[in-house]
């Protein structure tokens, strides 16, 4: 009886543990955290500039205007609209003559104003020419892995892809673009060629025609590519030679182009009051503009001279 007595005891227990898993009450999870992930609202400023470029965006889609296009800022490796890069264009050119204003006054603030898309175009070009220089020093690099990943057994386009991958930017970039383009159905040479001329890169024009000659006549393009690649290695090498050479005429440039403005700051620093009368009267201002036109001129002159083309 009491064995009997105890084996009840032990299934009741084990029947009531098993109502108790069963019955226990469902977890209660906050409301805040079953609701949907939703993100801060927008502030006021953040509202103004989304209004500002869908504005510009309505006026460049009727207008048909181009001041910055959209190849232009993929060459300056920015990732903006038109209208956005037009917006902050706009917001620096308010700034500028806010600034210009406090300083010297409205004429000082209007002339910093009508600047500032001239100023867009030049960080653009400034940006455009850094990345290829970037580009153009990644080339060896860049022929390196597709010369191994023909080795390994790969085919041009899965070593591009490697490349792409294994690249840092600018050369990923492209290589990449080159690797979408041939997938939806643009041919390899054509691809490449526009790189080239994006990039505005002569060595890599060697490496497009060394391809598609390879793709006409066959051969080992492994070989191939370590042939343009030492060329290039030693075409750079002079350029380094070159830009050494050339070094203290630039320099030379950049003084003579900064002491005329150096000249007067330090005067206007040292005494403020003398250079009030180009600032007033009609003469001064005839000589500053007469002042501007010649710097610019002797600037391109300069930049003329000390830049060697190889």
């Amino acid at each position: 009886m009491m064995l009997t007595a105890g084996a009840l005891l032990f299934l009741a227990a084990a029947v009531l543990l098993g109502f108790a898993f069963i019955l226990r009450p469902a977890p209660q999870v906050p409301l805040d955290r079953r609701r949907p992930y939703e993100s801060d609202p927008p502030s006021q400023l953040t509202r103004i500039a989304a209004s500002t470029v869908r504005l510009f965006d309505k006026v460049l889609a009727s207008g048909g205007l181009r001041l910055f296009g959209r190849e232009a800022l993929e060459n300056a490796g920015i990732r903006m609209t038109q209208a956005e890069f037009l917006v902050l264009v706009a917001a620096g050119a308010v700034v500028a003559a806010l600034a210009g204003l406090i300083v010297l006054g409205p004429g000082l603030a209007i002339l910093l104003f009508i600047l500032a898309p001239f100023v867009g175009h030049l960080m653009l070009n400034f940006l455009a020419g850094k990345r290829r220089n970037k580009f153009d020093q990644q080339l060896g690099d860049t022929l390196q892995l597709l010369a191994g990943g023909l080795r390994a057994g790969h085919s041009i386009l899965r070593a591009v892809d490697a490349a792409a991958a294994e690249s840092q930017s600018p050369t990923s970039e492209e290589m990449r673009r080159v690797i979408t383009e041939t997938s939806l159905g643009r041919d390899l040479l054509a691809s490449l060629t526009d790189t080239a001329q994006r990039m505005r890169n002569e060595d890599f024009v060697w490496v497009a025609q060394a391809i598609q000659i390879n793709r006409e006549v066959g051969g080992n393009l492994a070989e191939v590519l370590d042939q343009v690649n030492e060329t290039i290695r030693e075409r750079s090498e002079i350029k380094g030679h070159i830009k050494g050479l050339a070094a203290e005429g630039k320099f030379s440039a950049y003084i003579l182009i900064a002491m005329p403005i150096g000249i007067v700051m330090m005067l206007m620093t040292v005494n403020p009051g003398y250079m009030d009368a180009m600032f007033t009267h009609p003469l001064g201002w005839a000589m500053i503009g007469f002042s501007v036109v010649l710097m610019t001129i002797g600037s391109l002159w300069m930049r003329k001279i000390i830049n060697l083309k190889f």
